[in-house]
Parts: structure tokens; sequence; C-alpha cells
């Protein structure tokens, strides 16, 4: 795991001080080593921060280049299928000199171009600098895997190309984009290929693009998109069992090879424990395991994870929060330079900085929901559509755009109000932040004509991602799939994690088990009734002790309400001054009274604390007039 970096200049200039400030800013992402490379003529130049984790000799280092010396890479992942690649390649005639999965990379993009992409299995975000020849122009071409679980910033200006891992690896003047801030509010991350500083885009999962170096004319395409549901509602539950069991295992034992100390996030609930049971079947000696813990809070699921961790035998360790602070925030503070307003963020940090100080590579259980239909939003919607899916549609509108218009964090308000679109959509509608009406209120009149009809884009690209399903759970787990896994879930594990210099894995998004799940799995083995991740629930019963609850969905959290009124929203009137000029400070001074009332603004705060961070860490100059 890795922090790259690269410029690309129009003219011959050369930016070593440019690259090498870039690249260093990331230090946490590869403490390991550094490296950097330059074009002849000085345009190109390639940076590379390394965290050792397969092949740790200098034959792993970074920047890599081809044999020929055409190609030339900087690369942040793992590619799991990388032995049978080089078997592959080996037989096409290619000689190595490492035993690194870059290596393996590098030459599947000679051999292969950008079709190399659909034969990787693994994660990653790279860059290869291709120097061309009599018939080919010198490009860029780079890449992120098919979920999106690495990291790729660009910006692209009329003289200069910049991309970067993070954003604070980017030369940026500090101007917010408008409306990336909009879907910051509504969903408390900032989704696709927007970003929170004005002309820097995301490469969006599953896809690749190609600079032209002659022209400095960029595209990008997308090389990957989820199958349709083609399940057949007859398939046999066992059957099914059977084969994400095959998977699953095959996905952890790939994501078991390591030169590394290696262990398993695990918190207890069913996605992590089944990790934990597939790892502990294929690993030689205890296999280690780490949790969090809030002892006397009705968050702290530290007791199921002991039941597992006790079950299995692995050597077990704890990370436990004290008396509720606001304090840790300066501690990943530095960390923030896009801002997500997912509190989980707090005991993710926490868990990775324990987990590092034992091992350099964690399995986790991301993705485990979104595939199998864990959320109880699926459930509720299901049931509220039999409850009041009678009633006349422009009855429960009027009912929803009523309750919008209560104060926000009075009980009833959110759950009242997500029903704008119906029973099924409220996904779109119920937003844990700023929906329309509260957007309309913290945002100045002006701003808010700014946007025009992008106000409500958020909405809408939520509500696109709804449609593309077969049915309502397959639309549910479509739209979470698309939106709120890669940009808020994987983003925050990617970012705690590195700033710990820890790698993270995550064996359920394996691409193999991702179409198994949209393509094979019927939705009433997701979710029927108020069964959720029914399949899983199979599995659980062949791989799992029978006395761990496996019904319940919690994961690492905290009761963010407390701590902040226990700081007396301190730490978020410390942030105030950086907000945006754009964000009304009265309607922020009302949601703090609220919440110290007992209203629920506890996500609304702490999303806007998180902005306030990154606008000072990203030294905001024009705060979004």
């Amino acid at each position: 795991m890795c922090g790259i970096a690269g410029v690309v200049s129009r003219g011959s200039n050369c930016l070593r001080g440019l690259l090498v400030g870039s690249r260093d800013s990331m230090y946490h992402r590869g403490p390991d080593d550094s490296g950097e490379w330059w074009s002849a003529d000085g345009r190109v130049g390639l940076g590379h921060r390394r965290l050792s984790v397969l092949d740790l000799s200098s034959g792993g280092r970074q920047p890599m280049s081809s044999a020929d010396d055409r190609y030339h890479i900087v690369y942040n992942g793992e590619i799991y299928n990388f032995r049978e690649l080089r078997i592959t390649l080996m037989k096409l005639g290619y000689c190595f000199k490492s035993n690194s999965d870059t290596e393996v990379v590098l030459y599947s993009y000679q051999e292969w171009g950008d079709d190399c992409l659909q034969k990787f299995n693994g994660m990653f975000a790279l860059a290869i600098y291709d120097s061309g020849d009599d018939n080919t122009a010198s490009s860029i071409f780079f890449a992120r895997d098919r979920v999106g679980k690495k990291p790729f910033y660009y910006k692209l200006s009329q003289y200069q190309f910049q991309f970067a891992s993070e954003l604070k690896g980017l030369n940026v003047n500090g101007s917010v984009d408008v409306q990336a801030l909009n879907h910051y509010l509504s969903m408390g991350y900032i989704p696709n290929d927007l970003c929170i500083s004005e002309g820097v885009k995301k490469l969006p999962p599953a896809h690749a693009g190609r600079l032209d170096l002659k022209t400095m004319g960029l595209r990008t395409w997308k090389y990957w998109s989820l199958p349709e549901n083609k399940a057949s509602q007859l398939n046999d539950g066992e059957e099914l069992a059977d084969q994400l069991e095959a998977l699953l295992l095959d996905s952890v034992k790939q994501r078991l090879v390591s030169d590394v100390p290696l262990g398993v996030l695990l918190s207890g609930g069913l996605d992590s424990s089944l990790i934990v049971a597939a790892a502990a079947q294929q690993i030689s000696g205890r296999l280690k395991t780490f949790t969090f813990a809030q002892p006397g809070s009705h968050l702290d699921e530290s007791g199921y994870a002991l039941c597992v961790g006790n079950h299995f035998g692995t050597d077990h360790h704890v990370v436990e929060m004290g008396t509720p602070s606001m304090a840790i925030i300066e501690e990943l503070a530095p960390y923030v330079d896009e801002p997500l307003a997912d509190s989980s963020i707090i005991p993710t940090f926490m868990v990775s900085r324990l987990t590092r100080q034992h091992v350099t590579v964690a399995l986790g259980g991301d993705g485990g929901d979104e595939l199998f239909g864990g959320y109880s939003d699926y459930s509720r919607a299901l049931v509220d559509q039999k409850l009041i899916g009678w009633v006349p549609s422009y009855l429960v509108g009027m009912a929803a755009k009523m309750a919008a218009l209560l104060p926000a964090g009075v009980c009833g308000r959110n759950r009242i109000s997500s029903l704008r679109g119906g029973a099924l959509q409220q996904m779109v509608w119920g937003s844990p932040y700023f929906d329309l009406v509260l957007r309309s209120r913290l945002l100045k009149e002006s701003h808010v004509a700014k946007l025009g009809d992008g106000f409500d884009a958020p909405e809408r690209c939520l509500r696109g991602l709804f449609n593309g399903g077969r049915d309502a759970v397959d639309s549910m787990t479509r739209a979470h799939f698309g939106s709120i896994l890669p940009d808020d879930f994987l983003v925050k594990v990617d970012r705690q994690s590195m700033a710990n210099s820890l790698e993270m894995r995550t064996p359920f998004l394996d691409y193999r088990l991702v179409e198994f799940a949209f393509s094979k799995i019927p939705s009433q083995w997701k979710v029927r009734g108020r069964e959720t991740r029914r399949i899983q629930q199979l599995l659980a019963k062949r791989m799992l002790p029978s006395a761990l609850d496996t019904n319940r969905k919690q994961g690492f959290s905290i009761p963010l309400d407390n701590w902040l009124r226990a700081d007396r929203c301190r730490k978020v009137m410390d942030y105030i001054p950086y907000l945006p000029d754009c964000i009304q400070r009265r309607e922020v001074t009302m949601l703090i009274d609220g919440e110290m009332k007992g209203r629920a603004n506890g996500s609304r705060l702490f999303s806007l604390l998180m902005l306030g961070i990154a606008m000072k860490n990203n030294g905001a100059n024009s705060y979004g007039n």
C-alpha cells in the first residue's frame, strides 16, 4: 500500500520541488521508502511513497520501469491474482526481476494495454507513463479499481496535469466547488468525480483515463459495471450459500498473502465474523483480531467480538474508549482534506492505530451489507410499503413536506419527511444531514440561486442509482453500492487506516463476489419482510458459534450526540470560523442550541465540524460565494 503522485508540464520546465512536496505530504501512506522518476525532457515526473507489503527488497521499489525503458509506473494497491498473471506473462516471454505485483501490473499493461484492467483482481490506483513510438503518442494512462478502494485525485489546466492519492498532494487554491459542497451537505460525502476543491476531480471507481502529452487532451471512460440481476426466484438458498462459501474462502485466501504480519478487524458483526471464520481455516498459527470497546455504552459490541475471537482461538486485542472526548478530533484532523461526515471515522481511526502496533495488513468486512441486504433500511422500507402503500401518493408527499418544515432534530421529522418519494425511496430523501429544506435554510439565498436547477442534484443522483434495479431490494442495494459504499465507507477506511500506515483488505469486495451477489442471488434471499442478509445467515449457521447474535447491525459506532453534549459543542464552535461564507452562521447556532436542548442534530453538527477542518487544512481563501 502506498501513496502515488505525478506531474506533467506542457513545456520542458522541471517541477521537481512540486513533485517531491506532493509525494512527501503523504508520508503516512508509505513510510518505508520513497522514489521519483523523471522523463529525459523533464516534462513528466512520477513520485512514490512505499509501505512495503510484498517483496520487501529494493526490487519492489517504485517508480518502476520496464526492461525496454518505454513504460514507467507508480501504483498503489494489491493485485491478489498477481502470481497467476506472472506465470502467464512468463510464458509470453517476460522476465521478472522482482517478486512484486507492481512488476506484474507493468508488464500486463505492456502486453494487453487498457484491457489489462479486466485481468486484475484487487484494489488499485495506478498511473503509467508510455513514452510512445513512431505510431503512438506519449501518454499517461491511469486507472482505479472496480469498487473504488484506492483513491485517485487529479487536476488539469492548460499547462499542467497533476495527480495524487490524496487531495493534499495537489497544488490547490483553496476555492470551494459549489456543487461538491451541495452534495456534501446532503449526503455527508462527496460522490463520483466531484471534489471539494474547485478545479480538482476524482477518478470514479471502475474508470480509466489517458492524457495525450502532445495535446494535453484528457479522456476518461468506465471499464466495468455491475451485472444485471438475472437470478431465478426459485434458486435454492443452500446452493447459493455453497457458492458464496467457496467464493469467500478463495477471496480470503488470496488476501492472506503477505510478507508482513496480518490480522482482521473484528466488530463482532456478521460480516467481520465470517471473515475471521474463513481466515482461521486457512492460516497457520493464531490469527490476530482487533476491536473497539465502549464500556458502559449501549453501542458497545466488544463482547460479541470476544465471543468470535474465543471460538476461533484468535490473539484478540481491544482498544477501549474511555470518557467521551472530542479531543480525538485533533489527532485525526491532519488527515482530513476532503470532508467526511461519517462519525465512525473516530473509532476507525482508533482501531487502526491499535492494529498497526501489531500488524501491517488487516482484513475487514466492508461491502457485506450492500451485497447481501444487510441494512435495516431495506426491511423497514418493505414493511412501510405494506403499511402505507395503499395511501394516495399525494397525501404521503404532503405529509412529508409538512414534516420537513419542522425544526431540525425534532423527533420524527426525518422519518416522515423521508417518505417524500414513497416508502421505497426513503434512502433517497431521508438524509441524516441536510435535506432540501434544511439546505435552503443553511445556505445563503444567493448560493441557492447560484446552484439553480442543480440544487437537488444529490437527490437526483441517488434516484438515478435507485432506478437501475430490478425490484425494490435490488434498487436499494445498487444505490448503496454506487454511492455511500465507495464515497463514504471505503474513503473512511482508506484514510484512517493509511493515516496509521496500515493496509486494509476487503474480501467481500472481490469482484467475483460482487458479480455473484448482484447477478445470481434473488432479492428474496437477501431481504424478506423483517429478515435481512438471508444467504449470509445460512452461512453463519455453518461457520460461526451458535451463541453469536447475527441479527445485529452496529459496527464501530459512537454515541455522537452524547459526545457533542458532553463537550457542549465547543469543538464544533472552534471550527465555525473556517466554514464557507455561504453557510448561515445563525443556522449553525440554532443547530447547536437544538442539540443542547436534546434534539438529534449530532450528525449535522459533526458534518459541519469536518467541513471546517477540511477548509482549514486546504487553506481556503474563497469560501463558496
